[in-house]
């Protein structure tokens, strides 16, 4: 009987370490092959800036409150309070310690559209890489290239703040396969060239949706209810629905929303508020082009 037994240990381990290999297979860290990042050239820095502003990186990488030329120095800290934990947000600046300074193009590209860190490790999608995935590659090496010209940092931001089992990252494979994609979010007229531009600034950079499209007990999106509003993720409130089936913009003309994005002021004459303050600050540093690319892209996604 124990030698039974023995059998059938060994033959129940052979079989869990062939399906956690398995598993493991399906679930690591997926970085682009490094021909990806390769050959695109001295980086657009005005294009660089543009997308910073776009991706709204200052929001949540420059230090708690600062202002004007403060806001450029991305020293992170800002914590992130979540159904999971608590997610504290990196140093981006380019020190070479404390920052992403010793990061190459590949390793900033593969954090920015894979969600991979620097040691190959996969990233929270508290980071919305999730959205970052869109863009293209002359974007991100312009991105980067521009990031590289501000100022440094040696802040060094506190650790993640996770219980168990949401610290650990190998868990993050399998998040990746359920709801990681690069793929639209919604089917728009691309033929229209505003539409078009529109769907990449507001599922791209913009990443409208990881506030305004509700999750599920994953953390992933309903995709069926895309920018159909959510709770606040500061835990007070409601995202608006932001779609043309909504209450809050839905009677609004494309002209009122690129005006809305440029100014703050709403068709009533009513102010932005919230955090979306700050977004509609780094929208305002847009040419007007993209904001009425981005009204185009909300008028023309399904009604919710």
């Amino acid at each position: 009987m124990g030698t039974r037994l023995r059998k059938l240990a060994s033959v129940v381990l052979f079989v869990g370490v062939i399906v956690g290999g398995g598993a493991w297979f399906v679930t690591k860290p997926e970085p682009w092959p490094a021909s990806h990042w390769q050959g695109l050239g001295e980086a657009d820095l005005a294009n660089g800036e543009h997308i910073f502003w776009a991706g709204g990186c200052v929001s949540c990488h420059a230090a708690p409150k600062s202002e004007g030329d403060a806001k450029l120095v991305l020293s992170g800290g800002l914590p992130l309070t979540s159904p999971f934990g608590t997610f504290h947000v990196p140093n981006i600046s380019p020190d070479e310690k404390a920052g992403i300074g010793g990061w190459t193009l590949a390793e900033f590209g593969d954090a920015m559209t894979r969600g991979v860190g620097k040691s190959g490790e996969h990233l929270y999608p508290s980071f919305p890489y999730g959205s970052y995935a869109r863009l293209t590659q002359k974007d991100i090496n312009d991105l980067y290239g521009f990031i590289r010209t501000l100022p440094k940092s040696a802040n060094v931001a506190p650790p993640h703040d996770l219980p168990f089992p949401f610290n650990i990252r190998l868990s993050l494979g399998g998040w990746k396969l359920l709801f990681f994609t690069d793929k639209p979010r919604v089917t728009v007229d691309t033929t229209d060239p505003k539409i078009a531009r529109g769907q990449y600034l507001v599922e791209g950079p913009g990443h409208c949706g990881e506030c305004h499209t509700p999750r599920n007990a994953l953390g992933g999106f309903e995709a069926d209810r895309w920018l159909a509003g959510a709770p606040n993720p500061e835990g007070e409130g409601i995202v608006p629905n932001i779609t043309p089936g909504s209450t809050s913009i839905g009677s609004w003309s494309e002209s009122d929303i690129a005006n809305y994005l440029e100014t703050g002021f709403t068709p009533d004459f009513d102010s932005v508020g919230g955090s979306m303050v700050e977004v509609q600050q780094n929208l305002a540093k847009l040419p007007a082009s993209d904001r009425e690319a981005i009204a185009a892209y909300l008028k023309a996604v399904p009604s919710l």
